[in-house]
């Protein structure tokens, strides 16, 4: 580095020194990128092809599975097709599954393990394992609800009823409930939405006059109790209203399930459905109708093949919402790959 001298104006001399970079060529920093395997020019485009693979990935991720949660006693738990041999008082399945309720690629059950498995009947068969399961509801639902609205793509089935189990059972603290919302919760971990509660119970609380009695009233608090857990106060509830009953007062259980008065509920009748020769439980074909009707009660919250209007003013709100979210997030994201696009140079100095 070399010093030299110079005089300013009025005589005083000042001592400076040559800047290190006095002489050196001048620095073409797209060659230099260009020398270390890239160039500014690619760098908006792969800064962009990151956007949008990041973006597409939340999108797809948003709605790529509809859960239904299965609930109530051995009719919803399924109990088609089972014979009892009176003579061993041995129960078995017929194992005739019906074309309405067979395997689909695209309907799902999330199994004992809570693990999402392709699903089959019986759908319950590691739930209710004290029982012997056949056809139920399920399957003919989910076929049905995909035959109408293929858009929904891909259907999850938490099954969670237990046979002869009354209503005071599913109490909110009780194990039956706390096992429900377990199996709820843990349907949600990697994805999805909670469609619908399929409800069909009432059976045991035929019985006895005081359970029939004050059946409206609990069944009503245990409505609200799932929708308060599982934060959805509009969650759409698909309930069963008596075919049978093991006691005299099938009626007084009907009628208050018939009465009940809640904001997107809907009571499918299954009254006049075939009974195996126990005349307690649905026949197989039976099963495959009630699943029909119970999907078409659903159906009536899909308006239209929009996934992103339907089910309830609180589900559309939480659409909004994401929505509105997913766009100031790419904003914000165009915003800073722009002042990297323009200030990258800089970096190389």
């Amino acid at each position: 580095m070399k010093s030299r001298w110079s005089e300013r104006p009025g005589g005083t001399v000042l001592k400076t020194q040559d800047s290190p970079r006095a002489g050196r060529p001048k620095r073409d920093p797209d060659r230099d990128l260009g020398e270390r395997g890239g160039s500014i020019e690619s760098m908006p485009s792969l800064l962009w092809l990151l956007c949008v693979i990041q973006a597409w990935e939340v999108k797809a991720q948003a709605y790529d599975r509809n859960i239904f949660i299965l609930a109530g006693q051995s009719n919803m738990a399924g109990r088609g097709g089972v014979i009892n041999d009176t003579s061993t008082g041995i129960a078995t399945w017929d194992g005739v599954v019906p074309p309405e309720s067979s395997p689909n690629p695209s309907v799902l059950r999330l199994n004992a393990h809570q693990t999402w498995v392709e699903a089959r009947e019986p759908v319950s068969a590691d739930i209710d394992f004290k029982k012997t399961n056949g056809v139920g509801p399920g399957m003919a639902f989910a076929n049905w609800v995909l035959e109408k609205h293929p858009e929904l793509g891909v259907i999850g089935l938490v099954p969670c009823a237990i046979g002869g189990t009354n209503i005071s059972e599913w109490e909110r603290g009780k194990e039956l409930y706390n096992h429900m919302m377990k199996r709820a919760k843990a349907s949600l971990r990697d994805g999805g939405t909670i469609r619908a509660l399929l409800w069909y119970q009432g059976e045991t609380d035929t019985v006895n006059l005081h359970d029939s009695q004050f059946y409206q009233t609990r069944v009503h608090k245990f409505f609200l109790d799932v929708r308060r857990d599982l934060q959805f106060p509009l969650l759409p509830i698909i309930q069963v209203a008596l075919a049978s009953g093991s006691g005299p007062y099938i009626e007084v259980i009907r009628q208050a399930q018939l009465s009940i008065d809640l904001l997107n509920l809907r009571t499918v009748d299954a009254h006049g459905l075939p009974l195996l020769p126990d005349g307690l439980h649905l026949s197989t074909q039976a099963q495959v109708h009630l699943g029909q009707m119970m999907a078409n009660a659903f159906l009536q919250f899909v308006p239209s093949s929009n996934l992103n209007h339907n089910l309830s003013p609180i589900r559309n709100e939480a659409v909004n919402l994401y929505n509105s979210t997913f766009y100031v997030y790419m904003l914000h994201l165009f915003l800073f790959i722009t002042f990297l696009t323009f200030m990258y140079p800089t970096f190389l100095y």
